[in-house]
Formats: structure tokens, sequence, C-alpha cells
């Protein structure tokens, strides 16, 4: 029987429950019916003031538990209660709350005291590490998303209004920030950076690029050398499409098979009504 997913490990059981790890925004709620359409058992872990609560309530009592963000013990007991064979992360925690508001318990705190750097890579890597130490298997957060990621081409089906050579710079650019774990984007234009993307996350560096002369400017985003996929998968929606919007950029390359473009039909919709062009690159 086929995969309801490419991004599913090739001993995937469809009997054992999913455990869905969910953070802020519509990515989750993807990924859950994803899940249900496919008839395999879901379970949700969820997040005080992260978690979109109409995901939450369209869990039963016993199928979902919700946390204080750093409450890892809590966590990995309710995967523990939910006898999952499988987890999968999906949507961001607020950055801030890595270092401020952040409610760790003893394995949390033990775990942070340990990390010489602590960033989404590091915090997130020792938490997989813990999961899977139960004998869950943590998924690729590309997993249920096939449909949603970056094709290559111009996605938005007219030509790509940036010449090549400024798309190669930004593309280069865009890897080596990712090679050094600065952020997995920039904006450049015709040869030159105008911002970054750091841990301010990318609309604040979409707005601070937009202070500066825009046209002709290119949003990129891409992934690290070596990309953990169980986590911090770089994603394009309708939000970062508005701050495109009110920033003044015109267009965006993103990397094929490997971002993801959450409700990516009306995304391209809306980036084609607002004259935004999408490119998908190798």
């Amino acid at each position: 029987m086929a995969l309801p997913s490419a991004f599913l490990p090739a001993s995937f059981d469809g009997r054992r429950p999913i455990a869905l790890i969910a953070g802020q925004g519509v990515y989750p709620m993807i990924i859950a019916a994803a899940v249900r359409a496919a008839g395999i058992p879901l379970k949700l872990v969820a997040f005080e003031e992260e978690t979109r609560p109409e995901l939450v309530a369209s869990f039963s009592r016993q199928d979902h538990r919700v946390f204080k963000v750093g409450q890892l013990g809590h966590m990995l007991d309710a995967l523990k209660e939910f006898d999952a064979g499988y987890a999968i992360m999906a949507g961001q925690i607020t950055p801030r709350r890595l270092f401020k508001g952040l409610h760790p318990d003893l394995k949390a705190t033990r775990i942070l005291f340990s990390l010489k750097r602590r960033n989404a890579e590091t915090i997130f890597g020792a938490i997989a590490k813990e999961i899977e130490a139960l004998g869950v298997t943590l998924l690729d957060a590309r997993a249920f998303m096939d449909e949603h990621l970056a094709t290559a081409g111009c996605m938005t089906g007219r030509k790509f209004p940036i010449d090549a050579e400024y798309v190669d710079h930004g593309i280069q650019i865009a890897r080596e920030c990712a090679r050094l774990d600065i952020g997995q984007g920039c904006v450049v234009r015709k040869g030159t950076v105008l911002a970054v993307e750091a841990f301010e996350g990318t609309d604040e560096m979409l707005r601070r690029a937009g202070g500066f002369k825009t046209d002709e400017a290119l949003f990129v985003k891409t992934v690290k050398t070596r990309q953990d996929w169980r986590f911090d998968v770089p994603c394009f929606g309708l939000r970062t499409l508005e701050t495109m919007r009110e920033a003044h950029l015109g267009a965006a390359a993103l990397e094929a098979g490997k971002v993801i473009l959450l409700e990516k039909p009306a995304v391209l919709a809306q980036a084609k009504s607002w004259g935004i062009s999408l490119l998908g690159f190798e």
C-alpha cells in the first residue's frame, strides 16, 4: 500500500498514533486535516498562548494535552500516555519564549544547562533526542505537506521579473547565511544585500528591507546546509505575503521541494492578485 506522504519512513505503520506537537498558525491545522483524512490515529500536544484554540477544540479530552512552553517532562509523559508511535512538530513557537516567558520543568532545565549554544536548532535537537529515546519516531516535518511545497519555476504563472544573475546572487547570500546558522532568508536588490534574517524572524526582516528602495528587490528563502527536517522547516504563507506587500517587495524565490507554502493554492492566488511573483529554485 502506498504511503500517504513521500516524507514518511518506509517502515511507517499507519495503525500507530501520531502525536502532533503543535505551535502557532495554520501549519498544524493542515497536518491534522491530512492525517485524519489518511485514517491515521491522531493525538495533540498543544501549548498555551501558541496553539490555535480551534485546533485544540477539534480533539476529544482524552486525545489532547495542553502545556506551558518548557514543560518538557509533561510533554514526554503525554507521548507515553498516548502510546504514540510517531510525533511530528509543526508550527513556530514564539522565538522570544526560548529566552523570556519560558516555564522550564526539571527535564527542560537540565537540557538547557547542558547546551553550549542556545538556539532553535540546539534546543529542538535536544528535545528530539528525548522524544526518540521513548521509542517514538520524530517524523520529517514535511510529512503530509507534499502538495504544499514550493515547485521549480515561476509558480505565479508569468515571467519572473528579476534577472537571473540577481536571483543567483540572492540564493548565494541566503545559502551562506543558512550555512553560518544566521537565518534562512535575505532580501537583495541588484547585487546589494538589503537585509538578512536572524533571530527576529522573516516578517521583521522584510519590514526592515522595506525601508530601502525596493523596486527589483528580491526575497530569498532557503534551508540550512545540514537541515534537520524534523523541525525548523522554512514556511511561506499568507502572513508573509501580506508583509511583503506592506514592504513593497514584489518578488520571492523559494527553494523547491524544501520550503513549505502554507495553504499553497490561496497563497498563489493572492500573490497573483497583488502582482507578487513567486519562483521556485533548485
